[in-house]
């Protein structure tokens, strides 16, 4: 059984940042795309970062510049660091990957549970 698990969220002030992470846990064979979404309340879950596992980055528009993905291939973990956050920022973030696990014959997307961001003064 694969898992994921954020951590990070939290409350912040406008201009401040956050680091969130996302440990994937299990019978993992290998991870190819490790992504990050958000969804703000009343609103659906938008992609917000991607990394593959050659390193090559993508990013929505309105974070890049301020947000920065980054993975750590041994600790099968991926992060989020989020700087000069606005109040736009607030949302849960989700993290997702595609996932081989030691059950599976095919790469299988998986979610964590979601972690609450919240850019206030």
């Amino acid at each position: 059984q694969v898992q994921l698990v954020e951590s990070g969220g939290g409350l912040v002030q406008p201009g401040g940042s956050l680091r969130l992470s996302c440990a994937a846990s299990g019978s993992i064979v290998s991870i190819t795309i490790m992504r990050w979404y958000r969804q703000a309340p009343g609103k659906q879950r938008d992609f917000v970062a991607s990394i593959v596992s050659g390193g090559s980055t993508a990013y929505e528009d309105s974070v890049k510049g301020r947000f920065a993905i980054s993975r750590d291939n041994a600790k099968n973990t991926w992060y989020l660091q989020m700087n000069s956050l606005q109040p736009g920022d607030t949302a849960v973030y989700y993290c997702n990957a595609l996932i081989k696990s030691g059950r599976d014959t095919a790469y299988r997307g998986y979610w964590g549970q979601g972690t609450q961001v919240t850019v206030s003064s």
